[in-house]
């Protein structure tokens, strides 16, 4: 739990498309790795060496920063059995916890519903970004999402409206496919997602803010002011939800790859610098994930579908280090004789955080019982 008075707050951060792992955190003394990937492998002399066995790469070394402050929990070869490489269906399956049939409710929806079950704070859970992800929809669970924060509560009616039916029109689209149209109009219709909803409350935050901390002009690093400044703002939020798309690297990796792990890293660690400079880090852990890695082999010019990813919790109150085993490269170990084991469940993953740091059952939220970590200080 948190410490002193202030409730915990958990941020999630989708990296959107399959973060290739092992491209992430590098096995850079492993010959496998670089026979395997003549053409994207991150050379040796430029990785940031995090043991004698693995590496960030470098472009991460804000991020490492983090890791060397002891603030950053590495989470390896997380997945599921019988992986999906699809995106919807994988992203589907991290949302709702249920990789053998499709499901209606999102854990962060079921678990906003246990921290808030009298709707007493609209301002539980917020999204930021275009959207609302699956993972924070449940019946009659009230999610506020948010494009933009500086532009939000300044909307007339007509703008306010339009960004409202444009968040629920890309989920009417995402998950129509999967559950059917019916259900989607009918969560859609009970449910008190509204882009107006906290409207009034939201203008605070912009108003009260002020840092010296310079974020970046990219789409990330602005989710991440915004979550700063609505959790500097004391509205009651318990739940944060942002995304970073981009990595579904089957072509031109090199160059692609790099350049969203520079963003994530800087983010990450402005957002962090931010906090701690309002004295507000103490009760803040975020959870990094994506919805499956790459396979080993490269393609000549990126990376396909895989499984055996990677997690990362983030914050003071967790306890640095490497959790879970890496995955190994060795060809008599490869499964379907290309992609990375799992050796950890993400609904272990997701159950750590909901017990140790949220102070919930997991068991309902993620459908059973599931080993879990212990990343964290307290």
């Amino acid at each position: 739990m948190a410490d002193g008075e202030r409730e915990p707050v958990l941020v999630v951060l989708q990296l959107s498309g399959g973060n290739d792992f092992l491209n992430t955190v590098i096995p850079y003394e492993d010959g496998i790795y670089h026979d395997s990937r003549p053409t994207v492998r991150v050379a040796e002399e430029q990785v940031i060496p995090i043991d004698g066995t693995l590496a960030f790469h470098p472009q991460l070394a804000r991020f490492n920063d983090l890791f060397s402050q002891d603030k950053v929990a590495v989470i390896q070869g997380v997945g599921y059995p019988n992986h999906n490489r699809s995106h919807f269906r994988g992203m589907d399956i991290w949302h709702t916890c249920e990789p053998e049939k499709v499901a209606t409710e999102g854990w962060l929806g079921k678990a906003i519903r246990d921290l808030d079950p009298q709707h007493e704070n609209v301002l539980t859970g917020i999204s930021f970004g275009r959207g609302l992800p699956r993972a924070m929809a449940a019946p009659e669970v009230p999610i506020t999402s948010v494009g933009d924060l500086d532009s939000y509560g300044l909307m007339s009616g007509i703008k306010a409206q339009q960004q409202r039916d444009e968040a629920l029109d890309i989920f009417r689209q995402m998950y129509t496919p999967a559950v059917g149209s019916g259900m989607v109009k009918d969560y859609l219709s009970h449910t008190g997602v509204d882009v107006l909803t906290g409207a009034d409350l939201l203008k605070q935050a912009p108003e009260k803010y002020h840092s010296t901390v310079q974020y970046a002009d990219n789409p990330l690093a602005k989710s991440l002011r915004d979550v700063a400044r609505v959790h500097l703002a004391g509205l009651g939020t318990r739940v944060f939800y942002t995304q970073h798309g981009g990595y579904d690297s089957h072509a031109t990796q090199l160059a692609t790859h790099p350049k969203l792990l520079g963003e994530l890293s800087g983010a990450v660690a402005d957002f962090f610098q931010d906090l701690e400079e309002h004295d507000a880090a103490d009760n803040v852990v975020m959870l990094v994930f994506t919805e499956f890695g790459r396979r080993i082999k490269d393609n000549g010019s990126g990376t396909d579908h895989g499984s055996g990813g990677g997690a990362y919790l983030i914050g003071k109150p967790v306890q640095g280090g490497l959790y879970g085993q890496y995955p190994s490269l060795d060809p008599t170990q490869q499964l379907n004789g290309e992609d990375l084991r799992h050796h950890v469940d993400f609904r272990g993953v997701y159950a750590t955080v909901l017990e140790q740091w949220l102070g919930l059952d997991a068991n309902p939220i993620v459908g059973g019982t599931y080993e879990q970590l212990h990343p964290f200080r307290n």
